[in-house]
Parts: structure tokens; sequence; C-alpha cells
């Protein structure tokens, strides 16, 4: 084997003559030349990644608003928002360890996707053992069945972990599935996910990893613009040749070993890139610093959250066992009734649940792993259960009880029990705000369901005895109090924007925002008369509520931000911040206009601005242009 060394890239080609362009790479690697794979025509290659632009460059005009929509309620992101349920999963050269590495001394290191790193395996070592992965049994279709029969509408897999080896026959090196293994260099399986997943009605998204340890341009700073040159080619090869509906980045983080600088700057300017590509892709938060204002989604790790989170949609994603991927020594694999109720605890919190299996050497998913995932796709299928996750999300009208989970879909709650009670013992449900409960039924069960006022909410006893041993679900059809909603006819607030951060003088712009959702990154302002930084806003107008009662609103910024309602103070986030969130609950009347002011600055960096709102009859969203009035 001819291999690379540690800090290097690796052209040997499973001793396959060498293509020309690769000898030129090699003999010419210092000027950058993309390492093409045997063709009859090469690609030409993808465009440099958009030069860094200075976060206080005076006057630098009007940049992006990356808020291109509100992923609460956007087209682009409805169907995540709707399946609710996805297979993660982590497979690459790490497993042909399986996760056990021998020591030259003839100890025993273990772990699974982090295996290079955490036992100290040599660079040249791993290339060796990488140069035996053949996972020839890679079933496709066997994958996608076991996430559909999973109740799963989504799979995410690793295109290229942390270890810098990417999945599929990349133009960009030779540190690949195709170019470095034993496996059939006809195959591609990211190409066989793909088919078998749109053949099967399921989207297919992709992990990828900022962070690697592979290359050698990566840690140092000198060199990092070469790394993200072929990592933009990288990506811009996943969407143009298997065109994901959904990119998870991962690697993020400040870590040493090696060093990883990867900033926010670097974050906006990625997510730019694209957002060019392909305008429909979902993002997660990870394409940036896991922080609220960066990509589509939250993407909580190994925990599902307490409530809803604040500002973003999330997703969880946890393991099956005690690793991503395969560790043939771990058989501590959790229960089937608590994968279940993960699922419902995160759907009822409006959620998605992202579940993950490790595919052994050979790319076979372990066998309890398969059977877990059936039997979460068979109570899901029984009874009409699935309805209790598929399309339900957050109710906003009930607290979550101690018995299990509730969910909404449109004018149903599904009460999920995992602790039925003895006969005759209410399941109580304490109430956030009104509504009517015109039936009660238990899905799979002929038996009644008492519905009556209690203390702070309603007490349900149903007449028998639990279905099945996972959790019996209670479907509750219900009727919101009349009036009905008042939709409004509003156009939006009327903005004023300052070329200082303190209001002086008079506004240089003044216009007409749909809405309050703005996020300038580095390369700009709202205007070509307005400096990159050092700027302020101010919305006035009118804000009308749908439904009357208590509503929250949230707001997303960097770097302050102040907001009244009806002259009262209920936000004063005014010290300059980082991008965070912010709260307050206020009792508002169904079709009155509430004179509202917004008031935001910006300082240096970025500027981030969003105004949600969330109600017991209305999940958390950007507030609509239709219930905002100008003065």
């Amino acid at each position: 084997m001819r291999g690379g060394t540690a800090g290097t890239f690796l052209t040997d080609r499973k001793e396959r003559p060498m293509h020309s362009r690769t000898a030129l790479s090699l003999l010419l690697g210092a000027a950058l030349l993309i390492v093409g794979c045997p063709s009859a025509q090469a690609d030409p290659a993808p465009p440099p990644p958009p030069p860094p632009v200075s976060a206080s460059a005076p006057g630098s005009g009007q940049g992006t608003n990356y808020a291109v929509d509100d992923p609460f309620t956007s087209a682009r992101t409805a169907w995540w928002r709707q399946d609710r349920f996805g297979m993660f999963i982590h497979f690459g050269a790490y497993s042909q360890l399986e996760g056990e590495y021998t020591r030259p001394d003839g100890t025993v290191c273990r772990d699974a996707e982090w295996i290079k790193r955490s036992c100290a395996v040599p660079m040249p070592e791993y290339e060796r053992i990488a140069r035996d992965f053949n996972p020839s049994a890679f079933d496709a279709e066997a994958v996608v069945k076991a996430a559909k029969d999973a109740g799963q509408r989504y799979i995410v897999i690793t295109s290229k972990h942390h270890d810098g080896y990417a999945m599929w026959p990349t133009r960009q090196n030779t540190w690949n599935l195709r170019d470095h293994s034993s496996f059939d260099s006809r195959r591609d399986i990211l190409a066989e996910l793909k088919r078998a997943a749109d053949a099967a009605g399921v989207k297919l998204g992709f992990y990828y990893s900022i962070w690697d340890w592979h290359d050698p341009d990566f840690p140092d700073p000198a060199t990092f613009p070469r790394y993200k040159q072929r990592m933009y080619a990288q990506l811009k090869e996943l969407i143009d040749n298997y065109d994901p509906a959904l990119l998870w980045f991962d690697g993020q983080w400040d870590a040493v070993n090696p060093v990883n600088r990867w900033s926010p700057q670097d974050g906006a300017e990625l997510q730019k890139y694209l957002r060019g590509l392909d305008p429909g892709l979902i993002i997660n938060n990870r394409v940036g610093k896991k922080r609220v204002v960066d990509g589509d989604y939250g993407t909580p790790e190994q925990t599902i959250p307490a409530a809803p989170v604040e500002g973003q949609p999330w997703e969880s994603c946890m393991t099956l066992n005690g690793h991503w991927g395969y560790a043939k020594y771990d058989t501590a694999w959790k229960p089937t009734g608590t994968l279940v109720r993960n699922l419902l605890d995160i759907a009822g919190r409006g959620g998605d649940y992202l579940l993950n299996v490790g595919p052994d050497r050979l790319g076979r998913i372990p066998g309890p792993s398969v059977d877990r995932l059936r039997e979460m796709g068979d109570w899901l299928s029984g009874h009409g259960r699935g309805r209790a996750v598929h399309g339900a999300g957050h109710t906003g009208l009930v607290a979550d009880p101690d018995w299990g989970a509730v969910s909404r879909r449109g004018n149903s709650l599904y009460a999920s029990v995992t602790s039925w009670p003895s006969t005759g013992t209410p399941l109580h449900l304490r109430v956030l705000a009104p509504f009517q409960v015109k039936s009660a039924t238990v899905l799979g069960s002929t038996q009644s369901v008492a519905v009556r006022r209690a203390g702070d909410g309603l007490d349900l006893t149903p007449s028998g005895g639990p279905v099945g041993t996972v959790a019996t679900v209670i479907k509750l059809d219900i009727a919101p109090p009349a009036p009905a909603p008042v939709v409004g006819t509003g156009r939006g607030l009327k903005a004023e924007i300052w070329a200082n951060e303190n209001f002086a003088g008079p506004p240089v712009l003044a216009r007409v925002d749909p809405t309050v959702n703005e996020s300038y990154r580095f390369d700009g302002s709202p205007a070509p008369q307005i400096p990159a930084d050092n700027f302020a806003t101010r919305w006035t107008g009118y804000l009308q509520p749908r439904h009357s009662g208590p509503h929250t609103l949230t707001t997303v910024s960097d770097d302050s931000v102040r907001v009244w309602i009806d002259g009262q103070l209920l936000i004063d986030d005014s010290v300059p911040h980082d991008p965070r969130t912010g709260r307050a609950t206020v009792t508002l009347t169904a079709g009155h206009r509430h004179a509202i002011t917004v008031e935001h600055t910006e300082r240096t960096g970025e500027a981030h601005m969003k105004l949600l709102w969330s109600s017991p009859y209305e999940s958390q969203r950007v507030i609509p242009a239709t219930q905002l009035h100008t003065p």
C-alpha cells in the first residue's frame, strides 16, 4: 500500500493507473489543482468560496438578509416539520474497526467514530485500516425499508465525518470510499441510497463535518482557505450529484488536535454559498457556531428539551445504544418503550427526533437496531397512533403531564399515556387556556373515557385497561372557544433606520417592513446608505392578535433590543450582546390594535433581529404581516 502519512493527502488509487490530473496534482500540489476522478471528461472546477468580508468595513452598503423566510412556517421546511421522525446513520472508515483498536503493545482501546483520535491511532495506521474497508453488504433498499418500517420519513447519513473520509467518489482528493478502500469502485452508496429513498418517498440528507483531522491544510490559518475551497467543492458535488433535501453540519466547535478555527463569519459565508446552490435546502445550526441565529434549526444532542426551544425549530439527535458509530461490544440497547416515549415527548414539544443507527464494517445495520425500529413502527402504525407524531406538535393548551405526553394535530389532542392508571383513577391534565372537549376515545379500544373539569384542568377517566405495553393514546377532539380567530389585513410595520446606534437626528431611511425578521451577517446593512456597523432601526405601528389571552413575545437579537406594547416596556435587552433570545408574556385582545414599538441597535459584527409570538392557540412563529399595521 502506498498511503499518506500524518498531514498528507492520499493519492493512491487501489493500484489502478493514476489519472493524469492526479499525477499533475502531485507534482504541483502547492498550486491546489483539484484532483480528478477517472472519467471520460472532468467537470469544471467549482468556484472558490466567497472572499472574507470585514465585519467593520465602513460604508459597505446593502448586504444580504439571511432571514430568507421563517423556518417555523415556510413551505421550504414544511416537510421536515411534518415528518417529525428521521434516521441518522453514522458510517465511515472508522466502522472497519467496529469499535476496537489493538495497539502495538497488545492493549485494546475502545471507541467508535472518534476512535482514530481518542485511541491516538497514527494516521498511516488509520489509512492502512481504511484500505481494508469493504462495506460490500450495504443494501440501500434494506436501509430505507428499516427506516420506513419504523415510521421514519427522512434519513441523514454521514457523507464525511471528522476523520475527513468521504463516503462518495469525491473529485477533491483520494481519501474516499472509492479510491481508498477495498469496496467495489463501481458502486456509490450515496447514489444507491438516494435512488432507494426517492423510490420509497423518503427524504435524504447528508451529515458533513467541518472539522477535518486528515486534511493538511485545515489547522494552519495560512492554508485554511485552501481547505475551504475543497470543502465548498465537495458540498457542491453533494448538492449537484445527489440533490439532498437537508445538510447536517457538525464539527463547528473550537478544538485542538487539530486546531479548529471555524468562525461565525465562516458559517455565514458557507450558508450564503449553499443558499445560492439550492435555495430550498434545510440547514442545521452547526453550519455556524450552533447559535440561535445559525441555520434553520437547533440540534440538541442526546437530550430532550423540557419545552419548545425559543426562537428556532429544533431536532434532538440521539443514539439507540451508547455510540453513534458501530461498536461490537456495546449491547446496551435502549428499550423500545423508552424510544417511543422519547419520540412522543419530542413531538409534543414541537421537535423532531433523529434516531441513529451505526452499520457494521460490512454495511449492515445491527439486528437489535432493526428490531427496535420495527417495534417503534408497529406502535406508530397500530390504531392510527402515528397521528400523535406525524404532523403533530406542541399543544399550547395543556401542560406536560407526568403520566405521558400530549401533542396536537389540528383540533385533536393526542394524550399518549405511558403510565396507565388503575381502574377508576383519573388522568389529570392541567389546562393552560380554555377549550371544549367534544369527544374522547381510546385508540384501538371501545372503552369509554369520562371527561370532567377538576381543579386547574381536566380529569380523564378511562373505563378499561391499556392498549399494549408501550403507550396508550387517548384522542380528544376539541373546539377552541368562540369567536373565530381574527385574520388581519395588515402589511407590516413602519421601519425607520439611522446611520448611528443612538437614534440621533433624522432617520436615513423610512419604509414598511412586512415582518421584523432581519439577519445581516458580516457583509452589509439594510440599505446602501447605512454603514455595516453602528446603525439602529425602530419599528412602529400596531399589533393585532388573532386570539384573546396571554401571548409570549420572543426576540432573537444582536446587539440590543427593546420592545414596548401599549407604551409598556416588555423586553429590555439593551446591554450589547451576542445572539440570544428574550421573551415576555402579555395579555392581548383579539382584533384590537395594540401599539407596538421595537428598537434594535447594531454596533459591531452581526445584526440580527426577529420578533416572534406564540399563544395557547398559535405555535411559535415570526409575527406575520397580516397582523401588523403601520401607524
